[in-house]
């Protein structure tokens, strides 16, 4: 139902997984239609333009433009993908408990435990149907020739890094993780050719993780970013863009909310990096393996 996009090429993936990664760019008046659709997409889908304008508190026009931002040339448009998002979303959670809307402060930890499950399932859900296998595959194939990876990110994303330098270190790639922006930085301008930079943020605006990569692109080396908006100031610096669709509540904003969508692209971009070299990579888990079980404790 989408229309072309600023490449050429049809944007497939889910209405409100396209809802949410336009959200930051809006207009104020638009995110308040955006939101009735996030909120209850089945009861924003039932209503005419004046009726979304009136619950939105603006005008007809900002609805057609908050549409047409999408990619559609007509609500109905909307209403179909959108409602297929519902019907999809119903059956991929039908073995969860029953939960809607974002946490609320009389909610009980009952309530807490199945919010943040669903969540978490259609975070992991959405990121696999809007990551580009192009990209991951450009991804995999910079990271396994690099002669080393240095990764950076800020608060919480500074751990994902971390799991992605550990994950690479064991089957015998050099990556660094770098936790302070100055140091990665320095780091930045002395990567050269055939080096790899990768930056993590959930929103793509962080200032001192956009610095660090565009640093890394003027020294030469390959950059990586994985943000959750393609069309984040972050992606602008990155030749290879890794895009995930993390869900948020109001206790998980960006800190949380993304990092079960950001480890997932990790561990897919890890394994396509090891079985690159199959062999020498089970051959290396192998000994890390033993080299941790096989100690044993002094009497």
């Amino acid at each position: 139902m989408a229309e072309m996009n600023r490449v050429g090429e049809a944007d497939a993936s889910p209405a409100l997984v396209r809802i949410r990664a336009l959200l930051p760019k809006m207009r104020p008046s638009e995110q308040r239609i955006a939101r009735l659709f996030l909120n209850d997409p089945a009861e924003a889908s039932a209503l005419s333009i004046a009726d979304l304008a009136a619950r939105g508190q603006t005008s007809t026009t900002t609805v057609v433009r908050f549409y047409r931002v999408l990619g559609y040339r007509h609500l109905q448009e909307l209403r179909v993908d959108v409602l297929r998002d519902v019907a999809r979303e119903s059956f991929e959670t039908a073995g969860l408990p029953e939960a809607s809307g974002d946490i609320d402060r009389a909610d009980s930890l009952a309530d807490i435990v199945a919010k943040i499950s669903l969540a978490e399932t259609m975070s992991i859900s959405d990121t696999a149907k809007v990551l580009s296998m192009d990209a991951l595959g450009q991804a995999v194939d910079a990271v396994a020739r690099a002669l080393r990876i240095d990764v950076f990110g800020v608060g919480a994303s500074s751990f994902i890094g971390l799991d992605l330098q550990q994950k690479l270190t064991r089957i015998g790639h050099t990556c660094v993780n770098w936790s302070d922006a100055h140091s990665a930085w320095t780091s930045a301008v002395a990567l050269p050719a055939g080096t790899v930079a990768v930056a993590v943020s959930h929103s793509g605006t962080t200032q001192d993780t956009i610095e660090y990569l565009r640093l890394a692109r003027c020294s030469g080396a390959t950059t990586i970013a994985i943000t959750n908006h393609a069309g984040a100031p972050l992606a602008s610096h990155a030749d290879i863009v890794l895009t995930t669709a993390a869900r948020e509540t109001v206790f998980r904003s960006g800190a949380l909310g993304s990092r079960i969508a950001q480890l997932m692209v990790i561990d897919c971009l890890f394994i396509g990096v090891a079985q690159s070299n199959y062999d020498k990579s089970m051959a290396a888990l192998r000994d890390t393996y033993a080299a941790v079980h096989q100690l044993k404790v002094p009497e």
